[in-house]
């Protein structure tokens, strides 16, 4: 397969610099498959570049945080120069001629193609976000804990996420609002418990934050109880926001079937309905996202195509895919 290059571009096309890119690569160098990995942005990593506490449910790795794991990747990978392409966007994909066209105007072909893109936080798509984004707005509590010592804090969620945030910040800001949508936490009882304990989390359920309000820094977040109706604006200092994230399947839903939330649907191996198109790691997975799920559903769809082979796949595609 080492010659595929002179024929129809790379045997493989992996798009995503992430925990599950990064195992198909390894995999490909492995069986000595040609293969490119276009990443949109200038380092590899992806969600691993967010995680600011220690990664301890890694098997056989620990790492004091995400940029280390990454490092351990990276290691296992080897020489990367050849076969990586950082600061590569794809602006569109034709997966029946598996094409993958860059912002640049560039047609990058192959004989497989493996959507590794991940997900992306939600967004509360309110007035204020985007201006107040590093003047107020915080990247991570394990990361940005030093810097609300003291200030009121805004904590938006109601997972775990947010709750482990409200506690981590607990321990150094002065007031910390937890302002969720619903009615009850979704978070686990231990992180609800261990909240309700604390004299500065007050929580406010049933309130949807309306806009937040600053000049050259921020001032205060406006919201509504959606019981009442009642309007208030809370004086802080700084906010996170923790509701979730969405995946970025948005360029190739033409490659298979989506959920009612935007997650490329695949079959046990991680095919897409698409012949040699294979979706791994969280873009593919709301149920279990965690990064060893996406290492080894990028080992499974190299190891499928190199077991069948291009010409053998298209017979091995399921005519029902499951919905999560």
């Amino acid at each position: 397969m080492t010659n595929s290059r002179k024929n129809n571009g790379f045997d493989v096309l992996i798009i995503g610099g992430g925990p599950a890119g990064l195992s198909a690569l390894l995999w490909c160098n492995d069986l000595k498959m040609d293969a490119l990995l276009l990443e949109s942005g200038n380092e590899l990593g992806g969600q691993l570049l967010h995680i600011y506490n220690p990664i301890t449910n890694y098997p056989g790795r620990f790492a004091q945080n995400g940029r280390e794991m990454t490092r351990h990747f990276l290691a296992s990978v080897g020489d990367i120069s050849k076969n990586v392409r950082l600061n590569s966007r794809v602006v569109s994909f034709d997966a029946s001629s598996i094409a993958a066209t860059l912002e640049s105007g560039e047609v990058i072909k192959a004989r497989s193609a493996i959507i590794a893109t991940g997900v992306r936080r939600r967004k509360l798509g309110i007035p204020g976000e985007q201006e107040f984004v590093g003047r107020g707005i915080l990247e991570s509590g394990a990361r940005d804990r030093e810097t609300v010592k003291g200030k009121r804090v805004a904590i938006i969620g109601g997972g775990d996420a947010a709750l482990e945030n409200a506690l981590i910040l607990s321990e150094y800001a002065e007031k910390i609002y937890l302002i969720h949508r619903r009615n009850e936490f979704s978070a686990r009882n231990e992180f609800i418990s261990q909240t309700k304990a604390k004299n500065n989390i007050e929580t406010l359920t049933d309130t949807i934050a309306t806009s937040i309000n600053g000049d050259d820094g921020m001032r205060s977040i406006s919201i509504v109880d959606r019981i009442g109706a009642r309007q208030a604006e809370i004086e802080i200092d700084a906010l996170l926001i923790r509701i979730g994230v969405e995946p970025r399947s948005e360029l190739f839903r033409c490659s298979g079937a989506i959920d009612e939330s935007g997650y490329l649907t695949v079959n046990h191996v991680c095919q897409t309905s698409s012949s040699c198109v294979y979706a791994v790691g969280d873009v593919a997975n709301p149920v279990a996202p965690t990064i060893s799920t996406a290492a080894g559903t990028g080992a499974l769809a190299i190891k499928t195509f190199h077991s069948f082979h291009a010409d053998q796949v298209a017979s091995f595609i399921p005519s029902k895919f499951p919905k999560f």
